[in-house]
């Protein structure tokens, strides 16, 4: 790179390539991590039914019962301790409450209750457990 010249003075080149090198290390590095951040939400086996309506998830506040006790809020996992701090926190955001819970089928009914009487006591307009349909 030149900076000057005796015979035309000062000259100032801009150069792009240190910038576009780093443009796509940071590219290659999202896409690389992206991967790990969606298997980072739990795996839900839900049980199956014959009757079912598909329903809008939009203002659906979705509660995640894993199998190993895991619990996650709208893909964020957190302790059961902390259940009702978050859905004191998301109700105060949300216009219509409406709670879908969606609880793999070994999880004890003990456990389901606990999530759906949270809500309820919270003031959820609307509560709901998720199931697949049966294959026909």
């Amino acid at each position: 790179m030149r900076v000057h010249n005796k015979k035309s003075g000062i000259i100032a080149e801009m150069n792009m390539i240190p910038l576009i090198d780093i443009s796509l290390i940071l590219l290659i590095i999202f896409m690389v991590i992206t991967p790990f951040l969606v298997q980072s939400q739990i795996q839900v086996n839900l049980p199956r039914a014959v009757t079912g309506v598909k329903g809008t998830d939009e203002g659906v506040l979705k509660v995640q019962l894993g199998a190993d006790g895991s619990l996650a809020v709208d893909g964020k996992p957190l302790k059961f301790q902390r259940l009702e701090k978050e859905l004191i926190l998301r109700f105060s955001k949300a216009r219509n409450k409406t709670v879908l819970v969606e609880a793999d089928k070994t999880v004890a009914v003990e456990r389901v209750v606990q999530v759906l009487d949270t809500a309820k006591r919270l003031g959820a307009g609307k509560i709901g457990i998720a199931v697949k349909p049966v294959d026909k």
